[in-house]
This record gives structure tokens, C-alpha cells and sequence, in this order.
């Protein structure tokens, strides 16, 4: 059974149960999940920045004025009613962020590998718990939806493997958003998807596909790498298509074939196979 898969299960039976806890995932990175009547309500994992992160490093608030937000709600880890009070964020926007951070930390877990699940009783309240929780298994595809189109561009990268640098030390200005000029800045060989994520205070999955496609264009590159095979999915997303069988073997009279004549590549050369597979749960 694949890591996927064993998640899949274990919280697919969490939801049934309405289950109320936590599940402990071990795995790089893991997390740890939180559920509420079985529903996700927040998912905390060190492959993702959480809601705190995403707000300190957008600079919607600073880490003193956050400290006296902690204190001032006697030691709570998610002070939203200060927040809100000293207009750092709106109600809504806090909904967004919250609800964005449980995704991104969903795809994070996925995307890396699972080792066990552990069902266990609530140790304290969830920070940042989403109002209205996931059901686990649709919240498993959606991340599991977000790989696949990750690994189906032409320079798929990992959160958490590839560091990259910049290949130019400049370039046209038109071609820099705000983010790329981030990720151009902060890149320096050292540093992978996931470290940029929680560098600039942005998404791990969103960061992780703007890598992709910036290696694809040029902007970045990995030293030491090998560069990596551009691969198209067909229109129809049926996926690549499997090797044809072997011809049978030539008949001994036959000369052999030149070598030259030969195609010099394969499907499937490009390695995007060994890409570890996702399968939905089965009956979701």
C-alpha cells in the first residue's frame, strides 16, 4: 500500500467514524491533522507555512505586534479576535487565509512521503480550525489533483528537493511579476521550493509550480542537475501513453539492425514515471 493510499484510508475512516481528534502522520514532513465530527478543520505540517507565517511574512502584521496579540489573549497560539480588532485583517480575509493554509499544508503532506497514521485524542484546540471543516477524502483529491498538474509540466520540481538559483543576473523587467522578482532574490542554490514559501510568505504549492515554470523559461536553473526533459501530456490527458512490446526477435539470417537507424528516444525516457503514483481512494 502506497503512503497515498494508507493516508487516504485512515482518514477516509476518521470521516465515517466522525471521528473528533487528531491524526499524527510520520512521513517527510507529515503533519498532524485535525478533525472535528470527521471533518478537517486544520492540518499543520513543517512542509507548509501555516496561517501565522503566511500573515508575519506578508508583513500584514509584525512580530512584536503579534507577541502582544498572544498576550493580550492570555497565551492563545491564534489570536483572530485581536487581529480582527486591531484591523490587521477582516473577519473574511481571516477565513481565506486559514482555509488556503489548510490546503497548501494538505498538498504538502501529499506531496512528500507518508510512513504511518496515528488516531489520537485532541491535545489542545486546533489553531486556526476553519469554521466550516473539509471532508477528508475530497480534501486528499484536491491535493492529490494539485501534483498531478504539477508533475504534468514540463520542469516538474518538489517542494522540497530542487534549489535553484537564478540563470541571468538580470532581466526584462516585463517578464518579472512581484513574486518571480521574490523567488529571483531569494533563490541562491541553498534554498528549496518549500524554503522560498516561508521566506516570502506565500503558498507552498503556488511557489512550487512558479519554480517549475521559471526553469522551463530560462529563469532559473539548478547547478549540477541534469536538465530536465520537457514532457507534454496528450490533449486528452489520458497520460503517456506505456512502451510498446518488444518486437519478436529477428530471424538468424537476418543482418542486425544499425544501431544509427535506431530512435533515440524512448517514451517514458524522460523519468516523469518514477514519479511516486496517486490513486484516488477506492468508492471516492
Amino acid at each position: 500500500m502506497s503512503g497515498y493510499e494508507l493516508l487516504a484510508r485512515h482518514l477516509a475512516a476518521c470521516g465515517r467514524d466522525g471521528f473528533t481528534g487528531d491524526v499524527r502522520v510520520s512521513g517527510s514532513p507529515g503533519g498532524t491533522v485535525h478533525l472535528r465530527g470527521g471533518l478537517v478543520v486544520a492540518l499543520e505540517s513543517p512542509g507548509a507555512p501555516g496561517p501565522k507565517a503566511l500573515l508575519l511574512r506578508s508583513g500584514r502584521i509584525g512580530g512584536e505586534e503579534w507577541a502582544g496579540l498572544v498576550r493580550e489573549s492570555g497565551g492563545a497560539r491564534w489570536p483572530a479576535a485581536g487581529l480582527i480588532a486591531r484591523g490587521y485583517t477582516g473577519a473574511a480575509q481571516l477565513r481565506v487565509v486559514c482555509a488556503m493554509a489548510l490546503q497548501d499544508a494538505a498538498f504538502a503532506v501529499v506531496a512528500g512521503s507518508v510512513d504511518d497514521c496515528e488516531r489520537g485524542p485532541a491535545t489542545e484546540p486546533p489553531p486556526a480550525a476553519v469554521a466550516v471543516g473539509e471532508p477528508p477524502t475530497r480534501l486528499l483529491q484536491d491535493a492529490a489533483r494539485k501534483l498531478d498538474a504539477l508533475l504534468a509540466l514540463p520542469c516538474p520540481v518538489r517542494p522540497e528537493r530542487e534549489r535553484p538559483v537564478p540563470a541571468s543576473p538580470s532581466f526584462p523587467a516585463d517578464r518579472l511579476t512581484a513574486l518571480r522578482h521574490e523567488l529571483l532574490t531569494h533563490a541562491d542554490g541553498r534554498r528549496t521550493a518549500r524554503d522560498l514559501a516561508f521566506l516570502t510568505g506565500r503558498g507552498v504549492y503556488t511557489v512550487t509550480v512558479e519554480v517549475a515554470r521559471m526553469l522551463a523559461e530560462g529563469l532559473l536553473e539548478c547547478p549540477g542537475a541534469p536538465a530536465p526533459i520537457p514532457v507534454r501530456l496528450p490533449p486528452d490527458g489520458a497520460g503517456i501513453r506505456p512502451r510498446d512490446p518488444a518486437p519478436p526477435p529477428s530471424p538468424p539470417t537476418a543482418p542486425p539492425p544499425d544501431p544509427a537507424a535506431l530512435p533515440r528516444r524512448r517514451p517514458g525516457a524522460s523519468g516523469i514515471k518514477e514519479f511516486f503514483r496517486l490513486r484516488n481512494p477506492a468508492g471516492s
